[in-house]
């Protein structure tokens, strides 16, 4: 099984596809919060390897193919926010204000709970990049020292939580202005929280695509100040 994978050069894309699609199928079947496509799809994939004895550098050689997608679909989110430009014209300051408090409380959990746990550098600048997109993080986390693969994971996991429990914790909070729900979701939980984003309505997509990019930048200086602190 291990050599056939290695061999065909579709093999990785064809099961992340099948595992996904089978996710969207579970959770439009069931509606359970918790059943997240992508969660569920990292699930079975998961279980796929190992069930048939397959190492993931053979999976990835045809599954990264995939990830290169990552950045064009990305920046295909500034599509929603160009048809929500007035509106974020209108609301400038507030947009602003809450995407810089996006990405302070990130950087300012990771590092409160770094030194909670006697987190060593490496460790803590790995967490750093949490909220922002995979694209962005791997070359924060390479370029500050931490375990990349291991951000990667943490982001992912970020995400899904984000998108599981985002509207959930709107309607704890009483959050129901959809110009903020877009900011939280995107600033907390980058392209998988947009996904819920884009669920909830046009202009939550909207600004959870603009706080993406935002939050992108933000954390690329924010983490290079924040790194100094452990």
């Amino acid at each position: 099984m291990n050599d056939f994978i290695v061999n065909s050069a579709y093999a990785g894309v064809t099961i992340s596809l099948i595992s996904y699609a089978l996710g969207v199928y579970l959770k439009k079947k069931f509606k359970y919060g918790f059943l997240n496509p992508l969660l569920l799809s990292i699930v079975i994939t998961m279980v796929v390897l190992l069930g048939s004895g397959v190492d993931y550098e053979a999976y990835n050689q045809g599954a990264k193919y995939l990830s290169w997608l990552l950045t064009p679909a990305t920046v295909c989110l500034a599509i929603p926010l160009y048809e929500q430009f007035e509106l974020l014209k209108a609301n400038f300051r507030a947009v602003a204000a809450g995407i810089v408090s996006g990405v302070l409380t990130s950087l300012v959990t990771v590092l409160v709970l770094s030194m909670l746990f006697g987190f060593h550098h490496q460790e803590y600048v790995t967490l750093l990049p949490k909220s922002i997109t995979t694209a962005i993080g791997m070359g924060v986390s390479e370029e500050l020292g931490g375990y990349v693969t291991i951000t990667v994971a943490v982001i992912v996991i970020t995400g899904v939580l984000g998108n599981i429990f985002g509207e959930m914790l709107c309607k704890i909070f009483r959050i129901q202005e959809p110009i903020s729900r877009g900011i939280a979701l995107g600033s907390s939980a980058h392209a998988i929280g947009t996904a819920k984003a884009m669920e909830l309505g046009e202009i939550e997509g909207a600004m959870s695509s603009l706080s993406i990019a935002v939050a992108g930048i933000l954390t690329v200086a924010g983490a290079s100040i924040f790194a100094s602190f452990i």
